[in-house]
This record gives C-alpha cells, structure tokens and sequence, in this order.
C-alpha cells in the first residue's frame, strides 16, 4: 500500500497512463477508417469516463487530507488540466459520430499525433513529479510548449488547404470545427506543462 499522502502522485500518474492510452488508440483509429464513427465516440467517451473517476478520486482524498505534498491548489489545477485533455479527445471523437466521419483526412491524422506525442511528455513529467525531480520537469515543459506551437501552425494550414480545396460548405464546417477542438486540446496540453511550471518555481 502507498502512504495517504502519495495517493494523489499516484492518481496523477494514473491519469497520465491514461491519456497516453487514449491519444494511441485515437492516432490508431484516426490512421485508418472508422467503419463505425458511433462506436469509436463510445469507446473514447469510456476512456473520458475513466479519466473522471480518477478526479473524482483525488477530490475525494483531498477533502479528507490535511497534509498534502504539494499545494492543494496545484493538485486541483493539474487534475483539472489533465482531464481537460482527455475530455477534448472525447469532444472530438463525439464529432465523428454526429458528423459521420469516416475517413479521417491527413490533418487529423497530424494532430493525432501531435497529440501522442504531447501525451508522452505529460506522461514523463507527471512521473518526474511524483519522483520528486521538479528541475527534471523542465525539458518535458518546453517540449509541450513546441508542441503546441506545432498544433497553432498545423490549424492555420489546415483550415487555408480547407478553404481551398473543399467546396461543399457543410463538409467544410464540419472539419473546421473538429480542426478547432483539435487544436484547443493541443492548448489542454500547454496548459498542463504551463501549471508544471508553477509548482517548479514554488518548490524548487
């Protein structure tokens, strides 16, 4: 068993495994067809529903935890921030259901893995963290940052080949808007590397 107070670094980690998990099986879903646009919104909503128990469960634990190892706030934002990741894959993949996708083009296929690839990184500074080796942190942080970066110049491409190429306006629309979500839980994963920071400069 872990001591009460480790339960939120592990929680953490749990939730990093996760979301690495959830961007595999999205860029692996994304790289091919989706014969069934419906199921595939299932099964990233159960990884979605996953990353929220795990919320729930260190909301729980801090509500009965007078010591905690590191700000209780940091705990909050960082668990926050990493289901935002999770709940922006989801919101995506509900977007291939309601808008029957079922032939993910090459700008989704390049998100997904600018994803998979934040989600590494998230992965490797969540462990750093519950290892206690803050300055570690740092080289995962800037990663994150070049990866949203990457994210902001694949959406402004993307969206100029759309409105070049696409001529039905509906199609148009739709792919916009998941183009715009994609981008956003680039953001998500920003946001997490920018909160690291934080806890960097406050314990270090």
């Amino acid at each position: 068993m872990f001591r009460k107070k480790d339960i939120f670094f592990k929680t953490l980690e749990d939730m990093a495994d996760l979301i690495m998990e959830t961007t595999e099986r999205f860029l692996a879903a994304v790289n091919s067809d989706i014969p069934d646009p419906s199921a595939f919104s299932k099964e990233m909503k159960d990884y979605e529903h996953r990353g929220d128990q795990f919320a729930h469960l260190i909301i729980t634990e801090l509500n009965k935890t007078f010591i905690t190892p590191i700000e209780r706030e940091d705990i909050l934002d960082l668990t926050k921030l990493l289901d935002d990741v999770l709940d922006g894959i989801e919101a995506v993949a509900s977007r291939f259901d309601m808008y029957h996708v079922k032939k993910p083009d090459g700008s989704i296929r390049k998100f997904a893995d600018c994803l998979n690839r934040s989600a590494v990184e998230i992965k490797s500074a969540i462990y750093l963290l519950g290892q206690k080796k803050l300055l570690a942190i740092q080289t995962h942080c800037v990663k994150l940052n070049e990866l949203e970066n990457e994210g902001d110049d694949l959406l402004r491409e993307s969206v100029k080949t759309l409105f070049l190429n696409v001529k039905d306006p509906i199609e148009l629309i739709k792919l916009k808007e998941i183009y715009e979500r994609l981008e956003q839980t680039t953001d998500s994963c920003e946001d997490v590397a920018n909160t690291l920071q934080s806890i960097i400069m406050r314990n270090s």
